[in-house]
């Protein structure tokens, strides 16, 4: 890992990679000034090398809304250089990932009409895109040489030419999506042509400056390269257009960010065979978490690692596993929620200094739930102690940013173990990423001394001592009763008692409607345990519809064969003893299921605060038991109350 590589006359300074990704900080088709700040933290991390995502060669690939940077587009240059310059003043090699998204149109509005090698439809589109003519074949390989030229113009030591993840260059790879019978079309020399008059054109435009490639293995999602073709590919293309590394990974669109379900690097049984196909440095990408695992894919023969969310989550995240500090690193738990709805930008659920526009971190406050009065003497920088009551998410956030700042803090929690609604949700199938923060925070903790009291809630007497108590006790499920003789209980219930299915060929699971884990999770938990049935039925309009995109595609190509049926729009009313009444919510038809138990998806009620003496101490609540929401709100006000409690005295700061 610590090894320099040499890559086209340029030294890298070690062999972890982030590849290409991006915030969608971007303006009218240009990098902003807080995008740039963004890959200058990432840079700053450790990174020998930092590719750039998100930009695209031709005007048929921008969105209406263009937060994908244009680098087609000579204006934009200046702004490219700020992005170049900030990675690398921090001394890493920077790339810029050039893209045609052809028939794709990442579910975003667009004013161009997609295009492609053939009009093939993608299964990810409402329409078959129109056929490139010869013509505008070599247009498109005009676009990837000017924006290869104005990208190094702006400072970036080299490009990465995007053959991955089902868009242009990939769709006339793949027999699949090229049905041509021209210079561009047929056998696999054919098919692979465009791909190296794009490598050609760039190395006219930049000269020796590093090209990489990007190709994809096929995941199952949909027919694509299979690893044989892919090596036969990447010789073919090395042979006659030469290129200087090859970065390779799997999947397309809605599976190439692979949620929790993934618990290791895809890539690693295939790392030899790869190495074999190509004498140019191999780069490999995908699910990459754990010092093992990357050192395992050096040692088969990979030249360098990537990783793209792991650095969204820990900008420090190479440093720490250069310097064997793996345990400091803050996990990526691949949920896939934040950095995947660019709402306004991509963020992140488990790191709150990933921020909006305009914000040093991501926006979060307590809830005052009473105003102290000074008398308790708390000042934040550690002249009086501070009690954190939960140990969830947000409880331990706040707990361990306050002891990295020096202020005393202890924790308590009343059951016996931490983690709170994180390890619950962690106890569904193929949830476990969020069980790996839980246990990073509490090995934090652990690291700086801090006290967690489990097993009982504190007394009034317990929280005597303490200037300022922050109350982070989280959130219970509360399911409707039900009338009737069928067993029926919480999905809490189910997921944490495995016997309840081993008494229940038939399970029918009631979602509430809005589509998130907690339902997903129960019917999971339910197949895994072997049911012979499972019957999902929701008021709303179907499955799983509350996930992102690439969540709801990667789970349903999981459960494909599974003995799972969907009732949308329908609601229990009522029991039986092996079955269940249902009404239809729009036309308010009647019908019966066979069932022997039923699993409810209730509300989350927020847990009341346990009582806190209230002789002028302040005491404010974090987290699920203000209202419950999701981890990246729990995360945030943990770090924000943190902060404020460091800054100034308690009374005077949460007063303002």
């Amino acid at each position: 890992m610590r090894d320099p590589l040499d890559l086209a006359g340029l030294r890298l300074r070690n062999r972890l990679v982030a590849v290409a990704h991006g915030l969608a900080d971007v303006r009218d088709g240009a990098p902003t000034e807080t995008d740039a700040a963004y890959w200058r933290r990432l840079a700053s991390g450790g990174a020998a090398m930092v590719i750039t995502g998100g930009t695209v060669v031709a005007r048929e690939s921008t969105l209406r809304q263009r937060y994908l940077t244009e680098a087609y587009r000579p204006p934009i240059r200046e702004a490219l250089r700020r992005r170049a310059e900030a990675i690398t003043g921090e001394g890493a090699v920077a790339i810029s990932q050039l893209v045609h998204l052809g028939r794709e149109t990442l579910g975003a509005g667009n004013h161009f009409h997609p295009v492609s090698a053939s009009g093939v439809r993608s299964p990810r589109e409402p329409t078959a895109p129109r056929p490139l003519t010869v013509d505008e074949v070599r247009g498109v390989v005009e676009g990837f040489r000017v924006s290869a030229g104005n990208c190094v113009e702006a400072g970036y030591h080299g490009v990465e030419l995007h053959a991955a993840h089902g868009y242009l260059l990939a769709q006339f790879l793949s027999p699949v999506t090229n049905g041509r019978d021209d210079a561009y079309g047929g056998d696999a020399d054919r098919r692979a042509a465009l791909l190296c008059e794009v490598i050609d054109a760039v190395r006219a435009e930049i000269g020796g400056r590093p090209i990489g490639v990007r190709l994809s293995i096929a995941n199952g999602a949909e027919p694509e390269l299979e690893l044989d073709d892919l090596l036969d590919i990447a010789r073919r293309v090395s042979a006659a257009s030469p290129f200087d590394y090859l970065n390779v990974t799997t999947g397309v669109r809605n599976t190439y960010v692979p949620g929790m379900a993934t618990t290791g690097p895809p890539l690693l049984e295939s790392v030899a065979a790869l190495r074999r196909a190509v004498s140019v440095p191999l780069l490999v990408s995908q699910s990459f978490r754990t010092a093992a695992d990357i050192g395992r894919a050096l040692r088969l023969g990979a030249d360098l690692v990537g990783m793209a969310r792991p650095f969204m989550a820990d900008p420090d995240v190479a440093n720490k596993l250069l310097s064997g500090d793996e345990r400091g690193v803050r996990p990526c738990t691949s949920c896939n929620e934040d950095c995947r709805t660019f709402e306004p930008t991509g963020l992140c659920a488990v790191n709150p200094e990933l921020a909006p526009p305009g914000e040093t971190r991501r926006p979060a406050a307590p809830l005052v739930l009473l105003q102290g009065d000074g008398r308790q003497g708390t000042r934040a920088g550690g002249s009086g102690p501070v009690a954190v009551v939960g140990a969830g998410p947000a409880g331990m956030e706040c707990a361990l940013t306050l002891a990295r700042h020096g202020v005393a803090v202890t924790v308590f929690e009343s059951e016996p173990s931490v983690g709170g609604q994180a390890a619950l949700a962690s106890l569904a199938p193929q949830r476990g990423g969020w069980q790996r923060f839980v246990d990073y925070q509490y090995a934090q903790l652990t690291d700086l001394g801090v006290c967690v009291r489990t097993g009982a809630p504190p007394s009034a007497a317990d929280l005597r001592e303490y200037g300022a108590v922050v109350v982070a006790t989280g959130a219970v499920e509360e399911a409707p009763e039900l009338p009737g003789d069928l067993p029926v209980v919480s999905s809490t219930e189910f997921l944490g008692d495995p016997g309840l299915a081993a008494r229940a060929s038939r399970i029918a699971v009631l979602d509430d409607g809005f589509g998130w884990w907690s339902g997903i999770g129960a019917v999971q938990a339910a197949i895994e345990r072997e049911a012979a049935e499972v019957v999902l039925l929701t008021p709303g309009a179907g499955f799983a519809m509350g996930v992102s995109v690439e969540n709801r595609a990667q789970l349903l190509h999981r459960l494909k064969g599974a003995p799972l049926r969907v009732m949308p729009f329908t609601t229990v009313t009522a029991t039986l003893t092996a079955a269940i009444e249902t009404r239809d919510v729009l036309s308010g038809r009647a019908r019966r299921v066979e069932a022997d138990l039923l699993v409810v998806v209730g509300e989350r009620i927020a847990r009341a605060p346990w009582p806190v003496p209230a002789d002028g101490r302040t005491v404010v609540a974090i987290g699920d038991c203000v209202v419950p929401r999701r981890m990246s709100h729990a995360v945030a006000e943990g770090r924000a109350t943190a902060m404020t409690l460091v800054a100034r005295p308690v009374a005077r700061a949460l007063h303002r």
